[in-house]
């Protein structure tokens, strides 16, 4: 919950705002007509694809997206051929995405007023990716798992997201679609919220804008 202003001030001054599911969305529904042809359940290849032994990598940098894809596939070894294993794996590397237009709105206008620092659990490709969404510019700064080596909800990252908004932590709104990092974020005592839909965001930034 955003605490009341005093003075006219707003309860932060920096914006630490995740990317995938609040301003970036995937299209899977070729993955999962993959999956139906293969035999496979639905949701087969992302539950081995996010593992932590299998996403952990690469989110930490440590391998390429393309070695990720490997890992995808030896996971679904012996559940279909080894190349339709690839094929699936590929698939989920280079599902097609999004941007949402009113999320990027609501963030371009808080930018005018607070530094504003995505935050997020990404591959190596991240950079490549905003570019070619247009957002290259979105914000000042991108703490991006695989370029420091940390990934959410270890708290050392949200600490370097505030230092990187040159703000203290309890200074921050961070906006995140997954519970456990806004609960790690709120035990650093920033404001946090829960993004389930633009709404979310746009009633966290009232104060601001």
């Amino acid at each position: 919950m955003t605490e009341p202003t005093t003075g006219g001030r707003p309860p932060f001054d920096a914006v630490l705002c995740d990317v995938d599911n609040v301003i970036r969305f995937y299209d899977n529904s070729g993955l999962l007509a993959l999956e139906r042809t293969a035999g496979l359940a639905e949701g087969t290849t992302m539950k081995v694809a996010f593992a932590p032994d299998v996403d952990l990598p690469v989110l930490l940098g440590q391998v390429t997206p393309r070695e990720w894809v490997e890992s995808i596939a030896a996971g679904l070894a012996g559940l279909v051929p080894d190349d339709t294993a690839w094929e699936l794996g590929s698939t989920l590397l280079e599902l097609p995405f999004r941007a949402d237009d009113v999320v990027v709105a609501l963030l371009r206008r808080a930018r005018i007023r607070v530094p504003l620092v995505l935050v997020t659990n990404a591959t190596l490709a991240l950079e490549d990716d905003l570019a070619g969404l247009g957002l290259a510019d979105l914000a000042d700064d991108v703490v991006s798992s695989a370029r420091v080596g940390l990934a959410k909800p270890d708290p050392r990252i949200f600490r370097l997201a505030a230092s990187r908004a040159g703000v203290r932590p309890e200074r921050c709104l961070f906006v995140d679609d997954t519970e456990e990092n806004v609960t790690a974020a709120e035990a650093l005592g920033m404001t946090a919220v829960h993004f389930r839909e633009p709404a979310d965001l746009e009633k966290a930034l009232a104060p601001l804008l």
